[in-house]
């Protein structure tokens, strides 16, 4: 059995609460106990509503934000144990392609300076460098002529390929892409999509994507987890999911999915209540306040993570 690129054992993120200076007794358990891993090659879409936690996750397997507890194995390295020094010359084989590229990109570099930076931060030597930036923004359908220009001079879609040419620059192995189309016009979004398709099939990438949009994930996604306030609630290969989904969270998310034949009945599936604080969640089952299969046993116990029918579902109905 081939070793996973990435595993993930119990990773948690807690956030001390603050009010002014003074720090507040408790936590926001952002991620509350994560177990996942990826093959290489693979992409592991992760998705669910704003606030479960699946940006936090993205973030703290790169060490920008220091997990609470857990491990981080890259190729059977437990990257946790890694001091400054050592994360940053892990860092050349992780790399992160962010949301929103206008925030990402210094409004003072040129392109050329941006995609430098990673280089010059590697201590790659000068002669290579020029080469390599020039091979990268072609790669990513740019041009040459394009980095003497300002990121302001470029679309939020070339913005965005600057930040995926700049995650290039280093050729990892792992990028974990956080909502990578989201702020973008549906148009632009297929090609970004597609790009990335295209660039893991030319360097052999390995992508945890991050998204809410279910449709974004099936589209490029071969397993799919889902999360909910700060848990895999349910992980399983696309087809099978999207085929037949277990969790009634995940029935409730797929449900919710709009139709293009008019003529298609499908039941709707509305959730009653809010979705409770990661700094105070119920007892037993995160999801059993807003479950409509609530059973008593959901109350009291948490549902660990089991197979079924060839996948991983936390609940108590399996």
């Amino acid at each position: 059995m081939d070793t996973p690129l990435l595993e993930v054992k119990g990773l948690k993120k807690y956030f001390m609460k603050k009010k002014g200076l003074l720090l507040q007794s408790g936590s926001v358990k952002a991620v509350d106990g994560i177990d996942l891993s990826v093959k290489q090659g693979e992409t592991l879409g992760i998705v669910g509503e704003s606030g479960c936690g699946k940006s936090t996750v993205g973030r703290a397997i790169l060490r920008l934000l220091e997990p609470t507890e857990g491990q981080i194995l890259f190729q059977g390295r437990d990257i946790t144990r890694l001091d400054a020094k050592e994360m940053r010359g892990m860092r050349r084989h992780l790399q992160m392609v962010f949301q929103d590229p206008s925030a990402t990109l210094n409004p003072k570099l040129t392109v050329r300076q941006i995609l430098a930076e990673p280089l010059i931060a590697h201590r790659i030597e000068a002669k290579q460098r020029k080469p390599l930036i020039e091979e990268t923004i072609e790669v990513v359908g740019l041009s040459v002529s394009h980095l003497d220009r300002y990121p302001h001079q470029f679309s939020g879609g070339q913005r965005q390929r600057i930040g995926i040419a700049r995650a290039l620059m280093l050729r990892p192995q792992l990028i974990i892409a956080d909502e990578p189309v989201s702020a973008l016009d549906v148009s632009i979004q297929s090609q970004i999509l597609n790009l990335l398709q295209d660039l893991q099939k030319q360097f052999g990438l390995t992508y945890i994507f991050i998204s809410h949009d279910l449709g974004v994930v099936e589209h490029i996604s071969d397993r799919v987890g889902v999360m909910y306030l700060g848990g895999i609630v349910e992980l399983s290969d696309k087809s099978e999911l999207f085929r037949k989904p277990l969790h009634p969270y995940t029935q409730t998310l797929l449900s919710a999915i709009p139709r293009l034949d008019p003529d298609e009945k499908k039941e709707v599936i509305l959730l009653k209540g809010d979705l409770p604080s990661p700094s105070n969640p119920p007892a037993g089952c995160k999801f059993h306040p807003r479950c409509p299969a609530c059973m008593d046993i959901c109350m009291t116990e948490i549902p660990p993570l089991k197979k079924v029918e060839g996948r991983l579902v936390a609940c108590h109905l399996y």
